[in-house]
């Protein structure tokens, strides 16, 4: 999936990783508020059409289940760590796999009547 986006267009892939920078702009109070789409600059508009298209980059390849894991997400980073995390699982998941597999391994015998 990296090398497809990455053929589309280069910076498709650091929008899936880095995520659409979201910009904001002060309210009357001075609270951060995301910009509407009329108060966005032509930069700012440009940087949501590269997650319009590694979102589309990223459906295009998923099947019905998958779909179905990732259709409430927003941006393609989100899309991208919900499918990074419901195939790999989180890093805490990957290391206790890792200490299964070498326990496992550590144990590994040949049993009596067994050859090699």
């Amino acid at each position: 999936m990296r090398d497809h986006i990455i053929g589309e267009d280069y910076e498709l892939w650091d929008t899936v990783t880095d995520g659409p920078l979201v910009t904001t702009e002060k309210n009357d109070e001075g609270v951060d508020m995301p910009n509407t789409r009329a108060g966005c600059t032509t930069e700012d508009l440009k940087k949501w059409e590269k997650n319009a298209k590694a979102k589309k980059w990223l459906v295009c390849g998923l099947g019905l289940d998958e779909y179905n894991r990732i259709q409430s997400c927003t941006t393609a980073k989100e899309i991208w760590y919900t499918l990074q995390v419901s195939h790999e699982g989180t890093p805490q998941v990957k290391r206790s796999r890792g200490t299964l597999l070498y326990s496992q391994y550590d144990n590994f015998t040949i049993n009596e009547g067994e050859t090699i």
